[in-house]
């Protein structure tokens, strides 16, 4: 991990939170950032920044400033955390680095998150893919439709991004592994709980699967990340098919309004009344 990386780890990561403890935010990164940027800054530089130096580059009072002190302060601590974590096959990749997903940065901008977590190879992400999202709760035709679906996204050769989640997410995901393709899944939540799994294992192994958080690897499940990560599918894929949907309601609803208004990639839907093959 470069300077600048470990830098923005420290300030942005939620690993080894204590007692006043707050990480910055993507929203408050981004303005430090651009704040670094008009100064001439890079990250790494903070480091080593005094009280004095952040009144006279960022106009911090006192209070900003014990806030970044303070996490600058958990170095030692959070390098011990990060090592562990890389020992479980766990990696942190940043805005600072090349290996960014760069269409995310491309096309969220200073909405993407600071940083990610990931299990697998990074170089996945030069491949092109199709978005799988919908319900948790599926019947057996939403399964059929999705396996079928899958098949031809991976004899086009396409690989599959979805949120990792059950349903409609985890069915493309393991029918692309099944036929040979690739897929990537943006979690929400447990990515140490899913690594953990023999066959998750091998495909990472076979770099046939990567997996990203921008939340810390133990987490738990949290409904507004969960609705961010649907952006991160959409932003990483060339379509999206949506397979099932409460109306009006939902996380899959809201991913799918969100991704129209701001034009990430195409929308497929299926508006079905039963499928037959």
């Amino acid at each position: 991990m470069n300077q600048n990386s470990e830098a923005i780890t420290v300030l942005c990561s939620h690993l080894c939170v204590g007692e006043n403890i707050k990480p910055l935010e993507p929203k408050e990164w981004s303005t430090l950032a651009q704040q670094m940027l008009d100064n001439k800054l890079q990250p790494a530089d903070l480091l080593n920044f005094s009280q004095e130096d952040f009144t006279r580059y960022f106009n911090y009072d006192s209070e900003q400033t014990a806030r970044i002190q303070r996490l600058i302060g958990r170095s030692a601590s959070m390098s011990f955390e990060v090592s562990q974590y890389e020992n479980m096959g766990i990696n942190i990749v940043t805005r600072a680095d090349s290996t960014y997903p760069k269409k995310l940065k491309k096309r969220l901008g200073n909405s993407c998150p600071p940083l990610f977590y990931y299990a697998g190879n990074l170089s996945l992400l030069e491949h092109d893919y199709v978005g799988y999202v919908g319900s948790r709760n599926i019947g057996d035709d939403d399964t059929l439709f999705t396996i079928e679906t899958v098949k031809k996204t991976v004899s086009k050769g396409f690989g599959v991004v979805s949120g990792g989640a059950k349903g409609v997410d985890s069915t493309a995901e393991a029918e692309a592994l099944r036929l040979g393709g690739y897929a990537v899944a943006f979690l929400s939540d447990s990515m140490k709980r899913k690594i953990k799994a023999s066959d998750t294992i091998c495909a990472i192994q076979e770099c046939r699967l990567l997996l990203l958080s921008a939340v810390k690897p133990d987490a738990g499940f949290n409904a507004g990340v969960a609705m961010m990560r649907n952006r991160y599918i959409y932003a990483q894929s060339s379509g999206t098919v949506i397979v099932k949907s409460d109306y009006n309601k939902g996380g899959t609803w809201s991913g799918a309004a969100d991704n129209l208004k701001h034009n990430f990639c195409s929308t497929f839907c299926w508006n079905h009344s039963g499928y037959n093959g």
